[in-house]
């Protein structure tokens, strides 16, 4: 029987890419001479740390934060931006988490939305993702291109069609 998975996935070399051109924008911004700035990737804890002068250029890092990611095809739903918090040095730090998988709520969302179409498909959650599977492939390539025109919190990928 015809299947495909529904996942979130983040590539972490498009990640790091997309971090190294940021770093090679801020030592080319006038406004950012002689402020102290650090990005830095965590892969382990799937996190991004930023270190900077004061709020106005966190917010100018993380617009060209989110602006690298989407040249290098990762989203910005992926990111999830803490709180900026002070510094004993008079600069403000922020950690930027980057989500993989879909969440509970979401997938349940999906499932409900695949029903609500009333094809002879059958969506099961898996761990982190959505499995589906019906008799034919016409109703699961309905089900993908209603699920890219749905506004959800999350990118989705569509893997594993067999």
């Amino acid at each position: 029987m015809p299947s495909f998975d529904i996942v979130n996935q983040v590539d972490f070399q498009e990640v790091d890419n997309a971090i190294n051109n940021t770093r090679q924008d801020v030592t080319r911004r006038y406004d950012f001479r002689g402020a102290h700035t650090e990005i830095t990737l965590d892969k382990q804890a799937k996190s991004i740390h930023l270190l900077t002068g004061d709020e106005m250029k966190m917010e100018s890092l993380r617009d060209m934060l989110v602006e690298n990611f989407a040249k290098r095809k990762v989203s910005g739903k992926n990111l999830s931006f803490g709180p900026v918090e002070a510094t004993s040095k008079g600069q403000v730090k922020r950690d930027v988490a980057v989500s993989e998988g879909i969440e509970k709520e979401v997938a349940k969302k999906i499932v409900k939305l695949i029903k609500d179409l009333k094809l002879k498909v059958q969506p099961a959650i898996q761990d982190n993702q959505v499995r589906v599977t019906g008799k034919k492939i016409d109703d699961l390539q309905a089900i993908i291109s209603m699920l890219k025109e749905a506004d959800l919190p999350v990118p989705l990928q569509y893997v594993n069609m067999k």
